[in-house]
């Protein structure tokens, strides 16, 4: 059974010497020179130390870190969702035909549009979360604001035919309750 710390040097059969980067409940993770990050059971007997360093108390592992910070990343910086697309509309096109018939018709793959109108729709959301928790706008200021976006949301909903589940969906304030 392996008891090693972060920041442990060792010797694997295979991958050569590595240095263990994390600690799990059942393995470690430890980065080869030669062969990258490897997940290592803790019941593999094969490993030589070169150089203990004694397992933390705190039972919190750096992948608990990284998730935590993950989660929170996404809280507050534009980190686009997986939204889809309708089925109906995938494989679809979206074709511009100017009045003018000297003029080239333009098509557009409808993901391609479809992709656009969700990180526009991210980007309302990320402001209206960067606007109500600006402790330097006043209530009513932040108010206002949110009045606009709400119109903003409304002009979008034209393309909520594009979304395959209603939730994803723009609402403005005929769609508030």
């Amino acid at each position: 059974m392996i008891d090693l710390g972060i920041g442990s040097r060792v010797q694997h059969p295979g991958y050569g010497e590595g240095v263990v980067i994390n600690v799990k409940r059942h393995s470690v993770l430890i980065t080869f020179m030669n062969h990258g990050t490897k997940e290592i059971p803790l019941e593999y007997d094969g490993l030589s130390v070169l150089d203990k360093v004694e397992p933390d108390a705190d039972l919190v592992s750096l992948w608990d870190i990284e998730q935590t910070l993950v989660k929170v990343i996404k809280e507050y910086v534009e980190y686009p969702e997986k939204v889809e697309l309708g089925n109906k509309w995938t494989g679809g096109k979206v074709i511009l035909q100017p009045a003018d018939t000297s003029l080239t018709v333009k098509e557009i793959p409808i993901e391609a549009l479809f992709r656009k109108i969700v990180l526009i729709r991210d980007r309302m959301r990320t402001l209206e979360q960067r606007i109500n928790s600006n402790d330097k706008l006043e209530d009513e200021e932040k108010i206002n604001l949110q009045q606009y976006i709400t119109k903003v949301y409304g002009s979008l909903t034209t393309f909520n035919v594009l979304f395959k589940n209603a939730d994803d969906q723009f609402r403005g304030e005929k769609g508030k309750e």
